[in-house]
């Protein structure tokens, strides 16, 4: 974790920014929960756990200077609500999700799905592509388990 820190404070520096404690404290709230995708309010409230000094305009500020600074990516799975993606380091674009309409699970997909369609979009419509964001909608692998046990068990 410290190393990837370390990259965040680089590349605050080099957009004339210093990694403030408070930023650090919401840095590494995101870090610690990668996989959650979480909402502006929720890192508010991990980040007040361990410096309860922050104050909420401190973390939304905060949240949109790394996503300005493409560090964290916004994103928005259709329910209202912005959340907050540490980018993968090195990744090109953003990556994909599965959003499960049963139970509301997001799981990523890290691979680049649409570099074949990129190609397309941009010699067809002459429209230079910077990124890219792909959710898909569906019912995951947990929830069509469940469903098959209970149809199971009503047989």
């Amino acid at each position: 974790m410290e190393t990837r820190i370390d990259r965040i404070k680089k590349l605050l520096h080099s957009a004339s920014y210093k990694l403030t404690p408070q930023r650090e404290s919401t840095v590494r709230v995101l870090l610690e929960h990668e996989e959650d995708h979480l909402s502006a309010e929720d890192v508010y409230l991990l980040v007040k756990e361990k410096s309860p000094e922050i104050g909420l305009a401190t973390v939304y500020r905060t949240l949109e200077l790394l996503t300005e600074l493409k560090i964290v990516d916004k994103i928005n799975f259709g329910d209202g609500v912005s959340r907050y993606d540490l980018r993968q380091e090195g990744a090109k674009h953003f990556h994909h999700h599965l959003v499960c309409i049963e139970c509301g699970a997001v799981d990523e997909i890290q691979d680049d799905l649409l570099e074949d369609v990129e190609e397309i979009v941009e010699r067809d419509w002459n429209f230079k592509i910077k990124d890219h964001r792909l959710t898909f909608h569906g019912i995951c692998h947990r929830c069509q388990d469940t469903e098959d046990e209970t149809e199971e068990e009503s047989t």
